[in-house]
């Protein structure tokens, strides 16, 4: 096994906690008491992140503790020093060691409804696939449907145009209203969905759920929605969860989809990329393959995915010393969770009342993660305008946040603020390395622009 990493030495605490230049610290809650790891040694775990960034924006690519970087290391130079050594007598094990940790983490009932996979991306490649065949092979008719959210990943929507409508199956597009107020909403816009994907005899034959939303981020009720495709006969469910693991609750058995998948490189302190794709055991199983082919194929996807050929596998390798980082923190995975969730919905409220905005979603519908609508005068009325604020945010403020337009459309009512309607939203994140300072940066850059009359229109365009 690779060496531990060495001891992360004890500071003093952070002296930055009362320098905002207002009460801000008084008046927002204390970080709550953590267990075997200090306040110094976090900051030590993340020092590597570039200095003088507010980085509040863990949702996308995560983020990776130094000493989890240093077992990663370890793993690669094993493999270096002795490949056939490495990859013959230790590779495998290993694997299923991981394997079984995410087996117990999501409470599967088998180790084998579990594959590693590289990302999420590559797990709806291999749903796809499977999907793709089906209609290809004649098992399912043209025309039958695929019925997704709008918001779905934009990677998700490419597999389902290479493998499925390539093959003759249709989609049905679901538009989930933002901001959102209740799980009701999201519940009777996704029965109308399922209904127009069975109109005039045609069937549902699988239906993408994501867990939550990547933009704008909300926690769909996903156990319902996979409840209402039972009794309405659809084959098959898959649920997109790339950024559950560590975000919100996981247990496989209670949500009850057939596919379920999840990145370990956003909320659970892995390297990129790593994620694993379950797969409840039925008569489906056998017929999913990796679709990059290598000896493996027939094996079952949990051995093929855990060999496509020489690469770099030490983000797989990792996972167990991912778990004992997050077993320093009081309460472990669940404690984490629930402060980054309290505290990003408390960062949320903090901006939103500074701007004379509001959540995008009630707090019981933000994950570590929560949509705060920006100042209408700043006019965020495009994709486009959004893509120039968040560069110019992170330019000329060092504040890196996304940036999400959402003009109602017809018909629609949305949120407003003194000056007119909110079309624009930065999703924010929490996760243990960040401060309250984090957040004021935001606050302060978005007040300043107003000072000074800035809109959209008048910053340079992204080339």
């Amino acid at each position: 096994m690779p060496m531990d990493p060495p001891a992360v030495p004890q500071d003093q605490e952070d002296p930055r906690a009362a320098t905002n230049g207002d009460n801000l610290t008084t008046r927002l809650s204390k970080k709550p008491k953590l267990s075997s790891i200090t306040e110094s040694q976090i900051r030590e775990e993340f020092a590597h992140h570039q200095p003088g960034v507010a980085r509040i924006n863990n949702g996308s690519f995560g983020s990776c503790p130094a000493s989890i970087i240093a077992a990663q290391k370890s793993w690669q130079l094993r493999f270096l020093s002795q490949p056939d050594d490495f990859f013959f007598n230790h590779l495998q094990p290993q694997i299923a060691h991981s394997r079984s940790i995410i087996k117990d983490l999501i409470n599967a009932d088998h180790v084998d409804e579990v594959s590693i996979v590289d990302n999420a991306t590559t797990a709806a490649a291999i749903v796809l696939q499977h999907v793709g065949w089906a209609f290809a092979e004649g098992r399912f008719q043209k025309g039958d449907a695929v019925v997704m959210l709008h918001c779905a990943f934009q990677a998700v929507k490419k597999s389902i145009e290479a493998y499925v409508t390539r093959a003759g199956g249709s989609v049905i597009v679901v538009h989930l209203p933002f901001p959102v107020n209740s799980n009701e909403d999201i519940i009777a816009e996704f029965r109308k969905g399922l209904a127009r994907g069975k109109a005039n005899g045609k069937k549902v034959r699988l239906a993408i759920i994501d867990h939550i939303t990547s933009m704008p981020c909300v926690v769909i009720p996903a156990p319902e929605l996979v409840r209402i495709c039972r009794e309405e006969g659809v084959e098959r469910v898959f649920v997109d969860a790339a950024h559950a693991i560590g975000s919100v609750r996981v247990d496989v058995k209670e949500i009850g989809a057939d596919f379920y998948v999840s990145n370990l490189h956003k909320w659970f302190f892995c390297p990129p990329s790593v994620a694993f794709l379950y797969c409840r055991k039925s008569p489906l199983s056998p017929d999913l393959h990796h679709p990059v082919v290598s000896h493996e194929y027939g094996n079952g996807l949990a051995i093929e995915s855990a060999w496509i050929g020489t690469r770099d596998y030490s983000a797989q390798l990792v996972i167990p010393k991912a778990l004992e980082f997050i077993n320093r923190f009081e309460g472990g995975l669940e404690g984490i969770r629930n402060r980054n969730h309290d505290k990003v919905v408390e960062m949320g409220k903090m901006l939103a009342d500074a701007w004379g905005t509001s959540l995008g979603s009630p707090p019981e519908m933000c994950p570590s993660m929560a949509m705060v609508g920006l100042p209408s005068k700043l006019g965020v009325l495009s994709d486009e305008d959004a893509s120039c604020l968040r560069s110019h945010m992170r330019d000329h403020f060092g504040v890196e946040v996304p940036v999400h337009c959402q003009v109602p459309r017809d018909g629609e009512i949305g949120a407003t603020d003194k000056d007119g309607c909110v079309t624009g939203y930065v999703r924010i994140s929490h996760q243990v390395y960040n401060t309250l300072n984090d957040y004021i940066r935001l606050r302060d850059a978005i007040t300043q622009l107003l000072h000074d009359g800035v809109t959209c229109k008048m910053l340079p365009q992204d080339s």
